[in-house]
């Protein structure tokens, strides 16, 4: 006795063509960005929980003093950068798994994105454009590390 099995239903048709293979490669992408993250995330929960007197330090002024520092700037954006790609990628391959109408799939594919963008551009300009001593605020409003004098 034979028993046949039915083919998968495909919501969409894949085009195979021989230009750049961006399912591949955003296959890569998750795995590395998922084993660099792993890094950032671990260090960054052990800078700001184990070191010093540990989460009764995080307040304004540690994170002011924090991104004061480039190379925790550049840490913090790394950071940021890696997991928003990473989710908004994870976001797109359920779409392209679960969706079935194309216009539908084009208007979530398109919300992931702008929102994924938009995101990544207000995080990047909060960590690089932050002043914790910011000029002409009252003095007893300001941290206790910035000068009084502006």
């Amino acid at each position: 006795m034979a028993t046949t099995i039915e083919t998968p239903r495909a919501p969409h048709s894949v085009r195979r063509n021989r230009g750049v293979n961006w399912e591949k490669w955003g296959w890569i992408y998750m795995r590395a960005s998922g084993v660099v993250l792993l890094i950032l995330i671990f260090g960054h929960l052990f800078v700001n929980l184990m070191v010093g007197d540990g989460i009764k330090a995080i307040d304004f002024a540690f994170v002011g003093g924090k991104w004061s520092d480039p190379f925790w700037q550049v840490w913090d954006t790394l950071m940021l950068w890696l997991a928003l790609i990473h989710g908004s990628n994870g976001m797109r391959t359920i779409v392209n798994d679960y969706s079935t109408r194309p216009l539908v799939r084009k208007i979530l594919l398109g919300a992931i994105a702008v929102s994924a963008v938009t995101l990544i551009t207000l995080g990047t300009l909060v960590v690089f454009t932050f002043d914790p001593c910011p000029a002409g605020s009252p003095a007893d409003l300001l941290p206790s590390f910035c000068p009084v004098n502006q």
